[in-house]
């Protein structure tokens, strides 16, 4: 391949990754990982509401890794109120599932970084053998292929499976029950599916650029070698 294509073809894939790098460190830190509606159970049966009286019993709800917003509707206007996961809400959360999450986010802002530099130095520098060379390209994309991935399983299922919207909707409430009516993944969520995706390409553009996958050169060279040895 000629050497300006496979400087573009590399140059590609560091970009990609430093969108991702970006991308991942503003995401973490953006209450918007979760949206829906919250309705307030105790309003609602108190005067049997039911079709478009539940709208007034309603309110919204949006959180992420560290801060969200909930607005209470119970039939007397909405009362918002902001609130922080480790302040406010530490007994609320599965605290080891949450600091998983922020840790293979910050796993991946790192990586991504990395996986940045090692792009560039294999375009314009001279890379040597080992984790400076093609091989450390696609170990940083793997890398960071998994943790963006380990953060969207374990997001999923601590809001799915432990609940967490309805126990934000409910911590600290002692006269009213609220329910999750709605719920839905906001764009902090859906971007990590992206990185995801960017680096899964950058395999692609890895391999587009004339390098071959790990270990297939080792065990063409195995077989080279046993059939040589059968011969003599």
């Amino acid at each position: 391949m000629p050497s300006r294509q496979k400087r573009l073809l590399l140059s590609a894939g560091g970009l990609s990754g430093l969108c991702c790098a970006l991308t991942a460190a503003v995401c973490t830190g953006l209450p918007l990982w979760v949206s829906g509606a919250v309705l307030c159970r105790t309003g609602a049966e108190l005067v049997n509401a039911t079709g478009a009286e539940l709208d007034q019993f309603l309110g919204d709800l949006n959180y992420g890794l560290f801060t969200g917003q909930r607005v209470k509707q119970c039939g007397l206007g909405g009362r918002p109120s902001r609130f922080s996961v480790f302040s406010d809400l530490l007994s609320a959360v599965p605290v080891g599932l949450h600091v998983s999450v922020i840790f293979f986010c910050g796993v991946v802002v790192l990586f991504s970084s990395v996986a940045t530099g090692f792009f560039f130095f294999n375009a314009f520098g001279r890379p040597y053998e080992t984790l400076h060379g093609p091989l450390g390209l696609y170990l940083w994309s793997f890398i960071c292929c998994v943790c963006s991935a380990l953060v969207m399983v374990l997001f999923a299922s601590e809001v799915k499976l432990h609940h967490l919207s309805d126990r934000i909707a409910n911590f600290n409430e002692v006269s009213f029950v609220f329910q999750t009516h709605t719920e839905h993944y906001d764009r902090c969520f859906w971007l990590f599916f992206l990185v995801f995706t960017l680096h899964a390409l950058n395999f692609l553009l890895i391999r587009l650029a004339g390098t071959q996958f790990p270990f297939q050169e080792t065990k063409e060279a195995e077989l080279s070698g046993g059939a040589a040895d059968l011969m003599y």
